[in-house]
């Protein structure tokens, strides 16, 4: 035997079973906008914390090493990336040259090295149609250009010399260089070495270098042959040159100062 539930009372409890789930609904609601909120909240919290956190980062030796690295292999990248083979450093009148007697000697190492001058000629080798040995006198047939212009030092000094040579373009045209290479490397006699970007490398104003103020080089300045290259820091610059290398790739030992740090591209 059963009985039937009152009318009134079946419709107090859907009522009451509405409410219930309204309220259940609605705590949901809240549960989910509460967990959007702590993840914009977790997500500005980091924003504000990664500068602390880079901070915190050079900090840690080995951590400050890989951050300045790829630092300045991104300045790399950038300064090759906006350079144009035919913009011109500026050049100066004779009046704003200073006296060969205050034109600064600077080396890493040497400044004078072991060079036989008499027996002394460049050895040209990679990709090349001309590998062999170039004499002063052979590089002195093409075309000389002279040129006044700024050299600056990392060091924090500048000045403004006398320099005249044979465009670096040329050379590389003398010896059939590879129109696809990509770098050309150079060692010296005072064990110095650096590579430069063919752009660079064929800018119009880059020598070998093989005067200051219309004499022969002196061996302070880099005897018998050296690189001048306005657009670049002087630490590109190398001097007492033996061997230059034409490549598609960059060698193991890339430059000097970039191997310990200092920017590769060294453009100014």
């Amino acid at each position: 035997m059963f009985f039937a539930r009152p009318a009134s009372e079946s419709r107090r409890s859907v009522t009451i079973g509405a409410v219930v789930r309204d309220r259940c609904a609605h705590e949901r609601d809240d549960a989910d906008h509460q967990v959007k909120n702590d993840r914009r909240t977790t997500r500005r919290e980091l924003l504000k914390l990664s500068p602390l956190v880079l901070l915190g980062g050079f900090a840690v030796p080995s951590i400050r090493a890989r951050l300045l690295e790829a630092g300045m292999a991104w300045s790399d990248v950038a300064a090759s990336a906006v350079f144009r083979r035919s913009h011109l450093a500026p050049t100066f009148s004779a009046s704003d040259v200073v006296p060969f007697d205050q034109f600064p000697y600077n080396g890493y190492d040497n400044l004078e090295p072991a060079i036989d001058f008499e027996r002394w000629s460049l050895t040209v080798g990679g990709a090349v149609s001309h590998p062999g040995r170039y004499t002063l006198d052979q590089i002195r047939t093409l075309p000389k250009v002279t040129q006044n212009t700024r050299h600056v030092c990392v060091e924090g000094w500048d000045v403004i010399g006398r320099f005249g040579g044979a465009r670096l373009g040329d050379f590389l045209d003398l010896v059939g260089a590879d129109p696809q290479a990509r770098f050309i490397a150079v060692s010296c006699a005072d064990d110095y070495y650096e590579s430069l970007d063919v752009a660079t490398a064929r800018q119009p104003q880059s020598l070998l270098c093989y005067e200051m103020y219309d004499q022969p080089l002196d061996r302070g300045h880099g005897a018998p042959l050296r690189l001048q290259l306005p657009t670049k820091l002087g630490y590109k610059q190398a001097k007492y040159l033996m061997t230059l290398e034409v490549t598609h790739v960059l060698p193991a030992k890339r430059s000097y100062w970039g191997d310990q740090g200092y920017s590769w591209y060294g453009g100014l």
